[in-house]
């Protein structure tokens, strides 16, 4: 399968539920919520620098994506979980802002590749 298809379903059905509701829920997360928010924001931390680091030596054009992960979505997430109930309310709204952008820019994306392999038939 497209590989392209899977991480836009991925991030529809998985990643921006989760994000709306941590954003919604704000401090009646459960605790163990902002734990995941932590370590999840330093794996992507980890991974997209490394990815970012991998594409800048290979000039992909690609790189934006890594960045857009590693700059803006990890340390968001790795704020929210080191403040966890105490969060600031921005935080909360710029989770809520980055669940629609990733639902608007994943929806489009997937729309595009379905597009693309109905063009082929």
């Amino acid at each position: 399968m497209n590989p392209h298809i899977v991480l836009s379903t991925f991030h529809i059905i998985v990643v921006v539920p989760f994000f709306l509701y941590v954003a919604f829920s704000r401090a009646a997360n459960p605790e163990w919520i902002y734990n995941v928010l932590l370590g999840l924001g330093l794996f992507l931390f980890a991974y997209h620098a490394f990815k970012a680091a991998a594409r800048f030596i290979a000039r992909s054009p690609y790189i934006w994506v890594n960045l857009i992960h590693a700059l803006l979505i990890a340390p968001l997430l790795i704020v929210i979980g080191l403040y966890g109930k105490k969060t600031p309310r921005a935080g909360y709204e710029l989770l809520l802002l980055t669940a629609f952008a990733a639902l608007g820019y994943h929806m489009y994306s997937l729309f595009l590749e379905i597009n693309v392999l109905t063009d082929k038939d």
